[in-house]
C-alpha cells in the first residue's frame, strides 16, 4: 500500500511541477512534459513489480505506436486557440480528435498485427 501511495505521489509531483514551471517558462515546462518521464516511471515500476522484461518491452512498443495519435492534441489545440476559439471548446475538440486518432491507430495496429 505504501508503494502505491509513493507511485501516486511521484506522478502527482511531476504533473504539479510541470504546471508550476509552465507559469514561469513554457519552454522549460514543455521540455519536461515532452520527456517521457511518466512512461519511464511506469516501465520501472512494471519491471520492479514483475521482473518481466518482455512485459516492459511490450509496454514500450505500445507507447511508441500511441505517441503518433497523441500528436493530434498538440497540433490541433494551439491552432484553434490561435484562431480565437474558446479554450474549453478547443480542448474538447482536440481531445475528441485525439480519441479518434487513438481508435484509428488501434484498428491499424490490430490490422498490421
Amino acid at each position: 500500500m505504501l508503494y502505491t501511495i509513493l507511485k501516486f505521489a511521484a506522478t502527482a509531483a511531476l504533473i504539479v511541477s510541470i504546471s508550476e514551471i509552465g507559469k514561469r517558462n513554457s519552454l522549460a515546462a514543455a521540455i519536461l512534459a515532452s520527456v517521457p518521464l511518466v512512461s519511464v516511471m511506469a516501465m520501472i515500476w512494471l519491471y520492479l513489480e514483475t521482473r518481466d522484461a518482455a512485459k516492459v518491452a511490450s509496454l514500450a512498443r505500445s507507447i511508441a505506436w500511441l505517441v503518433v495519435p497523441s500528436l493530434a492534441l498538440f497540433l490541433s489545440l494551439p491552432v484553434m486557440l490561435a484562431r480565437g476559439y474558446n479554450f474549453y471548446a478547443s480542448l474538447g475538440v482536440s481531445i475528441a480528435l485525439t480519441v479518434a486518432s487513438y481508435a484509428l491507430m488501434i484498428v491499424l495496429m490490430r490490422h498490421l498485427g
